[in-house]
């Protein structure tokens, strides 16, 4: 197979694991609330010229489904990143990269209650995996702080936020809608603009200036836009499966940007709890085999 469908996965997450490190220079620079809201609105001017007559040619199926494209911009790009942002102010990139990397187990967990699917043994012995590895980061690698865990805020909202987007992936599937993927694209991102201009507009709305503007500009750019064709191309070459293992990859690539960029040190629980959560993701898509009731068919 061409290496050209398996470098766009990887692109992507090498994408979301720089704007975890974004996420920590918007601290002090630009309001959640104003990033959170303006990086969709450019990401909509951009997409606008090249998107808006296939949408209008859509207009019926969008009318027909608008409160499910609603609700998928909410989770998918309002609570996504907008949470990441507060998060950004009372935890780490490292920290937020490893959270983030949950998606895919919480993914398979979500699917077992929305969608019936039956879960799995890898799916469970992961889960367990995974959540150990969580708790032994938070702890930072000290089991006695466990006994008397405060999680910091910003932790908790990445946990919050990750389960919003794994929520997200699955309604995509409960729902296939009848639009085509820019269109799709294009319209969950205006209905993001609208649900998050309240925040906007009641929250401190910095102004825009040389400090700011290139945070802006990435996450509106390539985080947003760019990202979704890369996976779009590559959940259309190798599978929705396959492309989503590249995403236990941004704990390592999260820890390496902000090391470069942030100056992070990196601790031995980042190491061990990251490599327990990234065994535990990969323990839940690789052992498949549904569990089944005594007795029932196979």
């Amino acid at each position: 197979m061409p290496l050209l469908p398996f470098l766009a996965p990887l692109g992507a997450v090498l994408i979301w694991s720089g704007n975890m490190t974004i996420n920590q220079l918007t601290v002090g620079t630009i309001a959640p609330s104003s990033i959170a809201f303006l990086r969709w609105l450019l990401a909509v001017a951009v997409l606008t010229p090249f998107v808006w007559r296939q949408s209008w040619r859509e207009r019926h199926a969008i009318a027909a489904h608008w409160p499910k494209l609603a609700l998928l911009g909410l989770l998918g790009m309002a609570l996504w990143q907008g949470l990441a942002y507060v998060a950004a102010a009372s935890t780490s990139a490292t920290n937020m990269g490893i959270l983030a990397a949950m998606v895919p187990l919480l993914t398979i967990l979500l699917s077992a209650l929305v969608l019936r699917e039956p879960p799995s043994w890898g799916g469970c012995l992961g889960g367990v995996m995974a959540l150990a590895g969580v708790l032994w980061l938070l702890g930072r690698g000290d089991i006695a702080v466990l006994a008397n865990l405060e999680v910091a805020p910003g932790d908790a909202l990445m946990v919050v936020a990750a389960t919003c987007y794994a929520l997200y992936g699955v309604m995509l599937k409960r729902w296939p809608l009848a639009i085509s993927p820019w269109v799709m694209l294009y319209v969950q991102a205006v209905f993001a603009v609208l649900l998050l201009l309240p925040a906007y507009l009641l929250g401190p709305m910095t102004p825009i200036d040389t400090s700011n503007a290139g945070l802006i500009l990435y996450a509106g750019i390539p985080a947003s836009i760019i990202t979704t064709y890369l996976w779009m191309f590559a959940i259309r070459h190798i599978g929705a499966s396959r492309a989503s293992i590249f995403i236990n990859l941004m704990p390592l690539f999260s820890a390496l940007i902000a090391m470069l960029w942030l100056g992070e040190r990196l601790g031995w629980y980042h190491l061990s709890g990251g490599a327990l959560v990234l065994a535990g993701v990969l323990t839940a898509q690789t052992f498949r085999q549904p569990i089944r009731r005594h007795g029932e068919a196979r």
